[in-house]
């Protein structure tokens, strides 16, 4: 059984844990509660009234947080030719094809991001089974199998975040820090939600939105109010 910290467990006496609270009233809670001595990472967890096992309902995306992540990403371009200076001057941290698939054959895994250009996928493709678990495997339906490699690594080193609806019907994203202003956090909050609703397949019936929760690395859940989105 999952054993809680007395700061977890005091921090739950401060709100009602069922309630639904606005956004900013959420954000304002988020803080009292939120104890540990590190700039946390804030998070949002949205519940979608979706059928995954269904492709038609698979709901995955990307896109730019207004303030960004408060994150450092170290992004590995795979490209070749005059793509590879681009990618470099972008500000990509690791560029280039053979050498460095062979690395991550190897093991090597210093990067948290990928991204390739589709002329060299033939290759990246042989790293699926070691980059797909782990989330990092370029796709053009998030963007990062693309020719447009500087803009796409200029918004990955600005904030750009990727999701994908899990087999529960949820959604994981990070949208900032603790030491975000609330008004920053809103904003990034306000932007991932939108774009959920953004891509709601036509397949999906019913409550589409059905529960919003905000957390930092070690606090307890803030259930948010979902008709603030929808309505």
């Amino acid at each position: 059984m999952l054993r809680r910290g007395k700061k977890y467990l005091e921090n739950l006496k401060v709100y009602n844990k069922d309630q639904k609270y606005t956004l900013e009233e959420g954000l304002s809670i988020l803080k009292k509660v939120s104890y540990a001595k590190f700039d946390e990472s804030v998070d949002i967890a949205v519940n979608l009234g979706v059928d995954p096992k269904h492709a038609d309902q698979m709901v995955r995306g990307a896109i730019v947080l207004p303030h960004g992540t408060g994150k450092t990403f170290k992004v590995l371009v795979f490209a070749k030719g005059e793509k590879e200076k681009e990618a470099l001057d972008a500000g990509a941290d690791f560029v280039g094809l053979d050498d460095y698939v062979d690395k991550v054959k190897n093991g090597w895994f210093e990067f948290d991001k990928v991204v390739a250009t589709p002329d060299v996928m033939n290759v990246v493709g042989k790293l699926g089974k070691i980059l797909g678990p782990r989330g990092l495997m370029p796709n053009p339906k998030v963007g990062s199998v693309t020719f447009d490699v500087g803009r796409v690594v200029k918004e990955i080193k600005s904030g750009k975040i990727e999701f994908k609806v899990d087999k529960s019907g949820n959604i994981h994203a990070g949208i900032g820090k603790k030491s975000f202003n609330n008004d920053k956090l809103k904003d990034n909050i306000v932007a991932v939600v939108s774009e959920l609703i953004r891509l709601k397949p036509s397949t999906s019936k019913g409550i589409y939105i059905k529960s919003i929760n905000i957390s930092t690395t070690m606090s307890p859940g803030v259930k948010l109010d979902t008709t603030v989105f929808t309505s």
